[in-house]
């Protein structure tokens, strides 16, 4: 029976499909459409889907060869599943009509109905609906996949296909909802998130956390990676698609787009940089994998800040990132939390970082769209404080909803395979694959 379940519920979607219209696009010309903005916007949703595979390079190239094409596939299906999701009905739960501020009606773009109509988004006028649910659509997809690194090498890929979907439903479109939707909770309190520091990388990073918790230590926990030159290669596919992630986040061809590209390029540079010299510093050579994990941190940290702080403000916030994500790894190596790729310290820890930070360095003369007031840095408190508590609160409820799911998820089937099969490697295991 429960080999027949996954098959029903794509039969059911194809009903779907066959019964809600779509097709209804009607006085185009109405709208104060933009085509270099619809044009930037076309490559930045192209560049944020780049980086689910380039994050597939990335951690596939730090675990054991027995699990490189496992560890892979856990982002390259996200690609499949979420977006069936987003149009069945995920795009409505997030950006759908407000429903307490929480949460999107899941009616209200069933099935992507009435997004080729009349209407744009609010905060995007200048380009097509529908092009917005797909550029939103691709950070709905990387973020459960950047869950993957804290169980890789012991999860049941079966199980994992559900608990992604689970978190995608109760973690993830409810803090896209909370703070991009005008309607929102986070976003009405004032909190700023230019492109998803909060939404992805700290619900990604804490649900990871709940998971190394959950999963508990390998049963060997020392390995050499498969591949250096595949983490290499991630780094540059998710650095160069992180110019979709942020610049995108401005919503057209504009000085802000500008902006979000030169504060991410320089934070992520500073922090690649920093890495590598804190690591000089602690008596260590410098490494590749330091250098693209440090790049990665930069990246993280400078998405919630991109379109709020001068470039200046983004080198350090790179710098800070860096020394702290360190510090975070080598605290975690000596406990008992089996991180396996360290998702936590680096994404977990590089969102809090920035997001902290934009509440120091956010500038009205950057983006005079902030209207919560600008940082510390400039002698004014609220947006900090604004932040601190949407920390606190965003955290508890990623990390308690993500281990509240892996509780379900396992008693639905057990998260974690067998001892057998995680000596055999779950590429045979799993997929009866072998790199």
């Amino acid at each position: 029976m429960k080999r027949i379940i996954p098959f029903l519920f794509l039969i059911l979607i194809s009903v779907c499909c066959l019964v809600v219209p779509n097709d209804a696009v009607q006085n185009i010309k109405d709208l104060q459409l933009d085509t270099g903005d619809t044009a930037w916007m076309l490559v930045s949703t192209a560049l944020v889907l780049l980086m689910t595979p380039g994050l597939a390079f990335f951690y596939g190239g730090m675990v054991r060869k027995k699990n490189v094409i496992s560890t892979m596939l856990q982002s390259f299906v996200c690609m499949g599943l979420v977006t069936i999701l987003w149009v069945v009905f995920g795009f409505s739960l997030a950006f759908g009509k407000d429903i307490g501020g929480l949460i999107g009606d899941p009616r209200t773009f069933f099935m992507m109905k009435d997004t080729l109509g009349l209407t744009s988004w609010s905060l995007m006028p200048t380009v097509p609906l529908v092009l917005f649910a797909m550029f939103q659509l691709k950070f709905a997809v990387i973020t459960p996949a950047l869950i993957t690194g804290a169980f890789a090498e012991r999860v049941r890929f079966n199980a994992y296909l559900i608990f992604i979907t689970l978190f995608v439903i109760f973690i993830y479109a409810p803090l896209a909802h909370a703070t991009w939707h005008p309607d929102g909770l986070l976003f009405n309190y004032g909190v700023l998130d230019f492109a998803g520091g909060t939404v992805v990388h700290m619900s990604a990073g804490w649900a990871a956390l709940a998971a190394a918790l959950f999963f508990k230590k390998r049963s060997a926990q020392e390995h050499t990676p498969a591949r250096i030159s595949y983490v290499i290669l991630g780094t540059g596919l998710l650095w160069f698609g992180w110019f979709g992630f942020n610049a995108g986040s401005a919503g057209g061809a504009n000085v802000l787009a500008a902006t979000a590209l030169a504060t991410t390029t320089t934070a992520s540079a500073g922090a690649a940089i920093a890495w590598i010299f804190f690591d000089i510093l602690r008596g260590k050579k410098p490494s590749a994998v330091g250098a693209c994990i440090g790049a990665v941190v930069g990246l993280v940290a400078i998405t919630p800040a991109a379109g709020f702080v001068s470039i200046t403000s983004s080198l350090l916030i790179g710098f800070v990132a860096a020394v702290v994500s360190n510090l975070v790894v080598i605290w975690r190596s000596k406990t008992n939390i089996d991180d396996t790729l360290d998702v936590f310290p680096c994404h977990g820890v590089g969102g809090m970082v920035g997001m902290l930070l934009t509440g120091v360095f956010a500038s009205q003369n950057v983006n005079p769209a902030n209207t919560t007031g600008n940082g510390l840095f400039f002698g004014e408190t609220h947006l900090f404080f604004t932040h601190l508590l949407a920390l606190v609160a965003v955290s508890v409820f990623a990390f308690v909803g993500s281990y509240i799911l892996l509780k379900v998820t396992n008693a639905i089937i057990p998260l974690r395979v067998n001892a057998e099969q995680e000596l055999a490697g779950l590429d045979l295991s799993q997929h009866d694959e072998e790199l």
